[in-house]
């Protein structure tokens, strides 16, 4: 019987994704992944505040997935942290159900790194494999994975140094460190994502436009890193009048501590002075970089640089408020979250202006 191709299914091979609809999926991903990163920032700024860190002295990171089943493992965790300095100095006779509300924050910090892990390196076994993803871009993601591997790990040396004899807190040094690898980590997603989900830009660009964004965005991110000792040494907790501290422009023991390098971060009122400093010669710049931009005609690259000077402007409101109310929950978390926003404005704005374009993308 002759073969009759009218009635015969042909079994076409399936086609391979495009280099355009692999990019979209991937720069999709990735921006999920930096969203989940900026909750674990906003959760992480709780969990400081609270004193909940050195709640959980074990580190588990396989096997750390299921909080206590029984009153005993209860009992037996509540045990450990009562033999650290926080609990002697701090909260001594809170008794194990007020050791539980301290629990349940670092406990939900840790397990959503973990899952952030898990979506990282699910989605980009998925991707590889589906063929998404493009071979230039690989050594890029394999950084970006092996830095969250690294981020758990500092974040357990974090915590580790709270358990000294003579600290009831993590060390701020420390806590900078594991802060700072947050945002690089932050930025190259949301970096790596806009290469892949926008064409090239291709209309001139001002050039001091660009020199001025890159100018606000590194005195930005000083002023984290130096919010992220004044969060270490809670100097927010002192000095809390604005614009003057206490009634003196340069604080009352402003580099008391010897060597003098120590004041940059371990003396309160240095501390929270420097932060100041920087603070508001970002939000100067910002000011200056957006008058710029508004006279430069409308574009996507004047918009992307007016969001980032706005963000700072905010960011600014939002850190003197915090202060004067002396570091409320809730203004102190969005603090710090609205930090990884003002970056990633700055990252968008660098991307709208070119300067972050590269073979990858």
């Amino acid at each position: 019987m002759p073969f009759d191709a009218t009635i015969t299914p042909r079994l076409a091979p399936k086609a391979a994704p495009s280099s355009a609809e692999g990019d979209r999926v991937v720069g999709l991903w990735l921006l999920a992944v930096a969203a989940m990163v900026l909750v674990m920032v906003a959760v992480g700024g709780a969990t400081r505040l609270t004193g909940s860190g050195l709640s959980i002295m074990e580190w588990r990171p396989m096997t750390g997935w299921l909080p206590p089943l029984s009153e005993a493992e209860w009992q037996r965790l509540f045990d450990l942290y009562r033999t650290i300095p926080q609990y002697r100095l701090v909260n001594q006779g809170f008794g194990l159900e007020g050791f539980k509300r301290i629990f349940w924050l670092e406990y939900l910090h840790r397990v959503w790194g973990q899952l952030i892990g898990v979506v990282f390196a699910g989605g980009l076994l998925w991707l590889w494999l589906s063929g998404r993803i493009r071979r230039p871009l690989v050594p890029r993601l394999l950084l970006l994975f092996a830095l969250g591997g690294l981020q758990g790990f500092l974040g357990w040396f974090m915590v580790a140094s709270g358990f000294f004899e003579h600290r009831t807190s993590v060390s701020p040094y420390r806590l900078v460190l594991h802060l700072g690898l947050a945002f690089l980590i932050f930025a190259l997603l949301v970096a790596t994502a806009l290469r892949l989900l926008r064409p090239v830009p291709t209309a001139p660009v001002d050039a001091w436009l660009k020199r001025g964004t890159v100018a606000v965005g590194v005195l930005a991110i000083l002023t984290m890193l130096a919010g992220g000792f004044v969060a270490g040494t809670r100097a927010g907790f002192t000095h809390n009048t604005f614009p003057l501290m206490d009634g003196q422009v340069v604080p009352a023991g402003y580099g008391d501590l010897s060597p003098w390098v120590l004041n940059l971060t371990e003396n309160l009122a240095s501390v929270q002075f420097n932060h100041r400093v920087l603070a508001t010669a970002t939000l100067a710049a910002a000011a200056v970089l957006a008058w710029r931009a508004f006279r430069s005609g409308a574009s996507a690259a004047r918009s992307a640089v007016l969001l980032f000077g706005g963000l700072i402007a905010a960011q600014y409101a939002l850190g003197v408020a915090t202060l004067l109310w002396v570091v409320p929950l809730g203004l102190g978390t969005l603090h710090q979250t609205m930090a990884v926003l003002v970056l990633a404005a700055f990252v968008n704005a660098l991307d709208r202006l070119g300067a972050l374009r590269d073979p990858v993308a």
